[in-house]
Formats: C-alpha cells, structure tokens, sequence
C-alpha cells in the first residue's frame, strides 16, 4: 500500500497528540505538588549526590527535565541554590526523564496496552477538569494528558509507514547501519535534530521504539 500524504498527516497529528498529552500531563503533576516539589528541591540538595537523586525524583514525578531545569536555575538565581548544588540536580533531572521512556515501553509495546483505558480514562477525567477546586482541576488534567499520551502512542504506531513493504525504503535506512562509527553518528545528529524538532527526548524515544 502506497504511503499517501493523508497518511504524513496522521502521522504529523497523532504525534501533535502524544506531545500534547504529555504537556499537560506534566503542567498537571506540577500545579498538584509545585509548592511541594520545591520545599523538596530546597531541602535535599545539601551535597552533590543527594542534588542527583533530587533530580531524577522530582524529573520522574512531573516528567519534564525542562522544568526541573528551570526550577533549579529560579533558585540559584534566588540564592537558594549554589552553582555545584544545581549541577548535580540537572544531572540527575537527566536520567529522570528516561522514566517517561521506560513507561512508554513497558505500557505501550508490551502485551497490555494502556490505551485500552484511555477512553474510560477521560470519563473519569471529565467532570474534575470543570471542577472549582484547583487540585481537582489539576488531577484532571493530568489524567487527560496521561490518556492523550497513549492514545497518540497507538495511533503513532498505526500511522507509522510498514518498512517490511516498502523494500526502497528499508534499504535506505539499512544503508545507514553498516557504516561502523560513521552510522552512529549519523544516527546521533538524526536524533539530536529530531529532538531539537519536536522539543522532547521522550517523543523521540517513542518513534524511534515504533
């Protein structure tokens, strides 16, 4: 089957779904522990490897390295933070936002897809999102971007060109994989470009696993 331009833009769409699904899944997690999350940034990052663990904790609860960056540098600015204590935690806001990844993979391509749930997901989400309390809002929110997430994920995964019956396009791409070093680096500036595109190592990880 020809691979159309109706095609491309399902493709282009189910990825604007898992982007967005993301954001506020994220934007959602950091309205409901914001004030908590940065009592814990101030309080644990007293030494280098604690400021590592902080990290990565507080990138795999609100799933956005960005923001953590950004907190961090707010607080340095402020004072609160020294510049040896704030490079420990963005070490280690690096190594959390590979917990999206792993969640990707496990509920995404393993044997039970979570976007079986994702329908009955917004239901639940639905009346908190036109709640009055924040908190409740907030949780809907993040519930909604939890779902949108894997739905964009199946329909990416649906949407993706089949390689298998496109034998100019496998041999393209295998083209690449047999030039020892020179394939691992092209394949580093596809990635680093692809994720300077769609601003998200996650999104990236997500196509590259499809």
């Amino acid at each position: 089957m020809d691979y159309t331009f109706f095609n491309f833009l399902e493709l282009v769409g189910s990825l604007g779904l898992f982007l967005y699904g993301m954001k506020i899944m994220s934007e959602g997690l950091q309205k409901i522990a914001g004030e908590q999350l940065r009592g814990i940034l101030a309080a644990m990052t007293r030494n280098r490897v604690m400021g590592v663990f902080t990290g990565i904790l507080i990138t795999a609860l609100i799933q956005s390295s960005s923001a953590t960056t950004v907190m961090v540098v707010s607080f340095v600015n402020a004072g609160l933070l020294n510049l040896a204590q704030s490079i420990g935690v963005i070490m280690g806001a690096n190594v959390g936002t590979t917990v999206t990844a792993w969640m990707i993979s496990l509920f995404g391509f393993g044997k039970f897809s979570i976007s079986i749930v994702s329908i009955p997901l917004l239901g639940i989400g639905l009346p908190l999102i036109f709640s009055a309390k924040s908190k409740r809002k907030s949780l809907g929110e993040f519930i909604f971007g939890f779902a949108f997430l894997f739905l964009g994920l199946d329909l990416l995964k649906s949407s993706m060109p089949d390689l298998q019956n496109n034998p100019e396009v496998l041999a393209f791409v295998s083209g690449f994989s047999d030039l020892g070093f020179l394939s691992t680096l092209i394949f580093l500036v596809i990635g680093t470009v692809l994720t300077v595109i769609v601003q998200s190592s996650s999104a990236t990880v997500a196509i590259t696993l499809i």
